[in-house]
């Protein structure tokens, strides 16, 4: 999608997730499949936390270390989103924090009011 109107709800924005487990260890090292799929269920455990739900995401910004790779992931992410999908800019980097991580992603959600709640 080009574009993603936006209604009326709690705007939520996400910091930058990657594929870390709750002891902050990397999963999936050097498996570009396995940390897209870390990254999009910690996006969603974030947003439940809320009253969220993936469906929510506005946009996405995705920095990926190989394109290629995270380009070939396209079948994990489809089965975290459905139409409309979020508006989505994929960047291209050299390296991110750690240097085991391979994605980081960062949304931006909408959340209806009546399923909001503060953490």
């Amino acid at each position: 999608s080009m574009l993603k109107i936006q209604g009326v709800g709690q705007i939520v924005h996400l910091k930058g997730q990657v594929s870390l487990d709750k002891e902050g260890q990397v999963v999936g090292k050097n498996d570009m499949p396995a940390q897209v799929r870390t990254t999009l269920e910690n996006i969603q455990a974030v947003l439940a936390s809320v009253g969220g739900t993936m469906a929510d995401i506005i946009s996405l910004t995705q920095y990926a270390t190989d394109i290629q790779k995270f380009m070939a992931a396209g079948e994990i992410r489809k089965q975290f989103f459905a139409e409309p999908f979020p508006v989505t800019t994929t960047v291209e980097v050299v390296r991110l924090y750690h240097p085991d991580l391979l994605i980081e992603i960062t949304a931006t959600a909408e959340i209806p009011h009546d399923r909001f709640r503060r953490p």
